[in-house]
Formats: C-alpha cells, structure tokens, sequence
C-alpha cells in the first residue's frame, strides 16, 4: 500500500506541476517538478524515496533514450554528425581534464581522482533536461538537433570517464591505454548490441504478423519492453547500455519506417502511448531529483565542518569553469569550420545558445549516488557528500541560468513582422486541429470529418488572406443577430404547427429542443441555456394544460416524412421573417443566411430528408469541438514554449473565438 501511495503522489506531483505553469509560464515545468518534489519531502505524508542508481537508469534513462533515438530525425543527426561527436567525446574529455585539474586546486581535500570522477559525472548534458529546455525557446534547427545529437551520445562518455575515474580513486591504479581501449569496447559493443536486438525484436513483430496476429496491444507491449531488454542485456555484457538503447531507437525507427506505412492504427496507438509515457517519465525524473535534493543539501548544510558560504562558492566556481570551457569548444570548433570552409563567421548568439543549453540533469545526480562508501583499504572514499552536493548545486545552478538565459539569448530578431508570427501561428494552429480531427475519423465519421477539414482549409485560407477575421467583428455581430431572429421565426412556426395538431407533441417538442441546441452554441451560452430552461418549463406546462386541441389535421405518423415537411414551414417562415427585417445596415448578413435556408429548402422540396443531416451534423459539431479545442491547446502551448508572447496569445484566442462562432453557425 506504501508504495502505490507513493506512486500516486508522484503522478499528483506531475499534475499539480503542469496545472502551476500554465499560470507561470515563465518558469520551466522540470524547475516547478524538482520544487514539488522537494517541498513533499517535507510535508507530513511525504514522499521518501531512496535513488537506486542502477534501477533509475533502466527504469527511466533507458526508455527515455530509446524514445530520443526513435524519433530523432535520422539525416539531420548524420549531417550534424562532426559537431555532435566533437563535443560529445572531445568536449567530455577536455572536462574531465581540466575541470578535475581545477576541481582539485579549489578543493584540495578532494582527491585528483575523485576529482576527476566528479569532472566526468558533470561533464554529459542531459537529454531529458534539454528536450525539457529547448521546448520553451526557439532554437535554430541545426543548433537543436546538434544539442539533442550531443545529449543522446555524450552520457556514455562521461559514464565510462566516470567509472575509470572511481576505479582510480578505490584501487589506485590507472592505465590510459587500457582506459581508452575499454572505452571503445564499450561504446562499440553497445551500439552493436542495441541495433542487433532491436533488429530481431521487430522481425518478431513481423513474424507474428504472418501468423495472423495483428492484435495492437501485443505488438505495442512488445516496443514497451524492448528498450529495458536492451539496456539490461549491455549492462550483462559490460557494455555501454545507454548508448544501445539509443542505436535501438534509431533501428526501431529505420524498420518501422519501412513496415509500418499501410498500419495507421498501430502507428497512432504507438505514438500516443509513448507520447503518455514519456510525459510521465520526464515528470518523475525532477520530481525524483527534487525529493533527494533536500537529502544532499542537508548532509553537508547540517555539518559543521563545512562553511555554507564555501560551498555555495564551490558550485558557483565549477559551473561558471563548465559553461567558459563549454564556450570555448564551441568557438574553437566554429573557428576552424570557418576558416576551413571560409562560410559566414562565427554568430556569438549561436554559440552562447549552445553553452547555456548545456544543463545537467537526472543523470548526473543519479551517477554521484553510485560512488561507493568505502575504498578497497576499507577506508571511506574522500568527500562522497561533499561530491553528490556539488552535483547537485551544479544542476540545479545549470537548470536555473538555461531557464533564465535562453529565453533573452534565444529571442526573435528585431524587425520580425507581427503579422508573420501570426500567420505562422495561425497555420500550426489549423495543422493540429486538422491532425485531431483526422485522428477521430473512421468508417462511420469520415464524411463529417471530410466535411469539417476542408471547412478549416477554408477557413484558414479566408483567414490568411485576410479577408475574413478580425475586421469581421461587426459583420459577425450582425450575422448573429440575423440568426437568432431566424430561429425565433422557426421556433413560432412550430408552436403554431402543434397548436393546430398539424405536428405531433414528441416531434415539436424534438425540434424545439433542437432549435435551442443551436441557440446556445450560436450565442451567450449561459444566458440561451438560462432561456432554453424557462421555454422548456413553459412548453410542458402549457401543453399540460391544453383544454382544447385542433384536429384540423391528423398528426403525421412518418417521422421522416414530418420532419422533412417542419423544416419546410420552418424554413420559409425563417425566409419572411429575415425579408420583412432586412435593411441596408443587415442586408449582406440577411442575404448570407437566407441563401442557406434557400439551399436546405431546396433540397427539401426535392424529397431528401433532414433527419439524415441530423446525425450527420451532429458528428461534424463534435469534430468542429474536438478542433477547436485542440487549436486552443495549441495557442497555450505556443505561449508556454515561447513561441509567442502574451498579446498574440490574446489575438489567437479571440481568433480562435470567431473561428467557433463562425464554424457552429454553419451547422
């Protein structure tokens, strides 16, 4: 029970953790996670929970990593290929060389070893943190894909730099060559092992498809499990696991996109599962990180040998020697390229974007707990606290400056018309909406949905021009206005209808109810509701105590048939009543809606029956919902990610308002 509980408030954490930054935006999600988990340390049903190194890495890292390879876009990373191994190998090492050298002077009660082991842990950036970074800012492209190239491959670097470095401190004894050579073993021997049993896990997948199972869920839990395989069978044989989970995510994504192109549904399901998946195990990495931060903090706060001032200092000094030996890589390397290549010369911003990216994550909290308590003599190993606290102010230090920097650093260039932002918005905003309602169609909603895309392509198109949006305000007010008077006219003409018997009670009241439907959408919904009520209320009490009906005329006994002749005497009663009110202030709106109503009633006339429409229009209002709500997300996102201030995430909203006024009057 203890440890559902605890799971429990892990995900609450991860919840409570979104709700917060879509009202403080400005604050990265990860910083509102590692907060949480810190303050439920302390709380009286806490969370207390004990970082296992080895099962963090297979339980988090693994399918985080293996999700990163499968869906990192493969040309780009091979494009990108020199910059992304120079720093995830040739930045690692110079890390580990000169901040252990540094890390040595400034402390000299660590070690050189130990110092070196605290250089390696500190030197990978991690993917999580950076995916988590980046999708606050807008990055230029090949500045993200090198970042993210970086992250996937530089934690093996610095793992196996990590692991030779505590060997050196327990043991005392270091080989550079054997160093090296194991180090090549390791990362190759991963790579291979990753990409071999990704490779037989999909032939499994296509061999029980030739069997005859093409059951979705089997085949999914079969993607799920692959990365912790993989990851525990390289971990067996001493090789790199991280670094297979990674070739294992490239693979996967080389076959599938192979196999997979005639299997949406499987692809859909794929994606929303690990989509869900990776949401929740990005959350529980710094909510996880949180809840040990007030461990390490208070094992070295809580002991007097060491000053607070000091290793405050400490953290501040190693971090600002991370991000100056991190700057001056990346200036070197853009140096040589441009004199090598003579292309345009070195962009401070860019390179000052991919220095403060440099953020320190899960990772390297979970490898400092990995470093054993004693030394093979049996003595404790020099300054463990110590050590795990550094790293953890070095990430917490590295989050902070990246949340705070990147969004100043990585800011739109000056001169970038509002109007272009707007449009591009506008586009992502109709991309996703249309993807939503692609996602619901099926046998029996594809022709609503068919309808409702091409409604949105026109509508965005209309919008794009600008020649219909935000200038239609008053055209929009009269058109409603025209509509309600419309419906007033249909909703009599029904009560006159059932007054002479000439409509049953169940169909009048049917239509009435419907007629209302389209008020409330059309319209002040709390107020419409608020008149659909009290009309509801007045309509049974009055029928209640009807002394007397007409029986000019019997009652119609085909629904169809006397659905078809309602919207008859409807639609023509609607057509007077908006003639006899048109003037020349209404008159564009008057002609627009009455030439709707001349379309129904002409089909009408022809014999086609409205209860078919019916269903059908039903379906294209719950897509027509299921859009605009996912372009509202959008306009959140986009605001929450930076990609738009708060004044355009106003304009959005109110386009996105008009939108929904405009598409549900069509309905």
């Amino acid at each position: 029970m203890e440890v559902f509980i605890t799971i429990l408030i892990l995900l609450i954490i991860i919840g409570l953790s979104n709700i917060l930054n879509r009202f403080i935006p400005f604050i990265p999600v990860p910083l509102i996670q590692i907060a949480l988990g810190g303050v439920f340390e302390f709380v009286p049903v806490g969370v207390h929970l004990d970082l296992n190194p080895e099962v963090f890495f297979v339980l988090f890292i693994a399918p985080l990593l293996y999700n990163d390879g499968r869906k990192t876009p493969r040309a780009e990373l091979w494009k990108l290929r020199k910059p992304i191994l120079l720093l995830a190998l040739g930045l690692v090492f110079l890390t580990v060389l000169v901040a252990g050298y540094g890390i040595h002077m400034l402390i000299p009660s660590i070690p050189l070893p130990a110092a070196f082991a605290l250089a390696a842990i500190l030197s990978p950036t991690d993917a999580v943190a950076v995916g988590a970074m980046a999708e606050r800012v807008h990055l230029p492209k090949n500045i993200l894909r090198t970042l993210e190239g970086e992250a996937l491959m530089n934690d093996a670097s610095g793992l196996v730099a990590f692991k030779f470095a505590i060997a050196a401190t327990v043991t005392g004894i270091f080989s550079l060559t054997e160093a090296t050579f194991s180090f090549f073993v390791i990362a190759i021997g991963g790579l291979f092992i990753g990409a071999v049993m990704s490779f037989l896990f999909r032939k499994l997948g296509m061999l029980l498809r030739r069997w005859g199972m093409e059951d979705v869920t089997v085949h999914m839990l079969i993607q799920i499990i692959t990365p912790f395989i993989i990851y525990l069978t390289a971990e067996h044989l001493e090789f790199s696991g991280i670094l297979a989970v990674v070739a294992g995510g490239i693979i996967h994504a080389i076959d599938r996109d192979r196999a997979e192109t005639l299997q949406p549904k499987m692809q859909v399901v794929a994606e929303s599962t690990w989509s869900v998946m990776v949401y929740i195990l990005n959350g529980l990495v710094f909510v996880i990180l949180g809840l040990q931060l007030p461990l390490v903090l208070g094992a070295i706060w809580d002991n007097p040998v060491f000053d607070h001032m000091d290793v405050l200092f400490y953290v501040f000094v190693i971090t600002l020697l991370l991000l100056v030996l991190r700057f001056l890589w990346v200036y070197a390397l853009e140096l040589f390229e441009w004199k090598k290549d003579r292309q345009d010369k070195p962009v401070f911003r860019n390179m000052a974007l991919i220095t403060v990216s440099g953020v320190r994550g899960a990772v390297t909290l979970a490898g400092a707990f990995s470093i054993p308590y004693v030394l093979a003599d049996g003595a404790p190993f020099p300054q463990r606290d110590l050590i795990i606290f550094l790293s953890a102010g070095v990430i917490l230090l590295t989050l902070i400056l990246a949340s705070l920097l990147l969004p100043i650093i990585a800011k739109k260039e000056e001169g970038e018309d509002k109007e272009v932002l707007k449009v591009r918005a506008l586009a992502k905003m109709f991309h996703t909406s249309i993807q939503a309602v692609k996602l619901e169609a099926d046998e029996d909603t594809k022709p609503a949905a068919l309808s409702v895309i091409a409604e949105l392509n026109h509508c965005l198109s209309r919008y794009s021009a600008g020649s219909y949006g935000m200038t239609a305000t008053e055209l929009q007010k009269q058109e409603l206005e025209v509509r309600l008077r419309a419906l007033q006219a249909e909703r009599k003409e029904i009560i006159h209808l059932m007054n002479k018997g000439m409509v049953s009670d169940e169909a009048g009241m049917f239509f009435l109810k419907v007629l209302d439907r389209r008020e409330i959408r059309m319209s002040n919904r709390f107020k419409a509701q608020l008149w659909s009520s009290l009309r509801s209320i007045g309509r049974v009490v009055a029928r209640f105590f009807a002394i007397e009906r007409s029986e000019a005329a019997a009652p119609m006994k085909d629904w169809a048939e006397a659905a078809r002749n309602l919207r008859i005497h409807t639609s023509v009663r609607a057509i007077e009543a908006l003639r006899a009110h048109m003037n020349e202030t209404n008159r564009a709106a008057s002609i627009r809606v009455i030439s709707q109503y001349e379309r129904l009633l002409s089909r009408l006339e022809q014999g086609s029956s409205e209860l078919d429409d019916n269903a059908f229009n039903e379906k294209k209002m719950e897509l027509h919902m299921k859009a605009v709500q996912e372009q509202r997300n959008t306009v959140q996102e986009m605001f929450e990610n930076g990609m738009i201030n708060r004044s355009m995430a106003a304009i959005l909203r109110q386009y996105v308002n008009q939108l929904e006024s405009h598409l549900l009057r069509e309905e």
